[in-house]
């Protein structure tokens, strides 16, 4: 039986503490918090504008999983470069050494990740930033669309792992979902077919996850915005009891 990893984002946490100018709520305790549950790892998503994770909250948590025997994801755009405070994506993999890099091709001014990576003028150099990647990290995954050709393409880049992007599947209703996972389903076979990792991520919940982890075949999920949601009303050792269970 395939079992699945949970991964715990904890972007909205920082968006929170932001928002007063201060370190309340801490990222540090809410880790140690999440880490009193079954999870795999943490994950962080620094932007360029770091208006949430910082580059400094990335260390802190790569530092405290490590020190836990816990999995560290960073994803973000490759190519954000060092501009300000923000150290870049390359450098902080070089900084903190993850387990995983997860490369996803979202724009600054972008509210959310809203689609995967398609083939571009950049591929060429895509390709020697993944190749540059391995030298710090376990896993390079690439952030795409539930389509074979965008397995493809990330088989050609060199990644060893790649997430899909579970945003249309999210916006479904419940018999809608039927049919489109049965369709998801046959792209993620060819995704263990070829030997990728296979994560997935965005608008998951307590109400769709279900049907995707009964597929019995997705490796990791990573989810923070519905957590840090659904706990605002439910209490975070009760929404994550919730959420272990049901990849269990």
């Amino acid at each position: 039986m395939n079992k699945t990893n949970l991964s715990v984002n904890l972007n909205k946490v920082a968006l929170l503490r932001n928002a007063r100018g201060s370190d309340y709520p801490s990222l540090v305790n809410f880790a140690k918090s999440c880490m009193e549950h079954d999870i795999c790892g943490l994950t962080l998503h620094p932007r360029s504008d770091e208006r949430h994770a910082l580059s400094s909250d990335v260390i802190d948590l790569a530092t405290l999983c490590k020190e836990n025997n816990l999995e560290f994801n960073i994803e973000g755009n490759p190519f954000n470069n060092e501009k300000g405070s923000f150290r870049g994506y390359e450098n902080l993999v070089k900084d903190i050494k993850p387990y995983q890099a997860t490369l996803v091709p979202d724009e600054d001014n972008q509210i959310t990740s809203d689609h995967g990576w398609i083939r571009g003028d950049h591929d060429e150099e895509l390709k020697l930033i993944i190749e540059r990647l391995y030298e710090d990290c376990s896993y390079v995954s690439m952030f795409i669309d539930a389509n074979l050709e965008s397995v493809d393409y990330a088989l050609e880049m060199g990644v060893n792992a790649v997430e899909i992007y579970t945003g249309p599947y999210a916006k479904l209703n419940k018999d809608e979902r039927v049919s489109y996972i049965e369709e998801m389903h046959e792209i993620f076979k060819y995704i263990k077919s070829n030997n990728l990792k296979l994560n997935a991520g965005h608008d998951l919940n307590l109400e769709n996850l279900p049907e995707l982890i009964d597929l019995n075949i997705i490796d990791e999920v990573s989810i923070g915005h519905a957590i840090i949601t659904e706990s605002l009303i439910h209490g975070l050792d009760n929404v994550l009891s919730q959420y272990i269970k049901i990849i269990k």
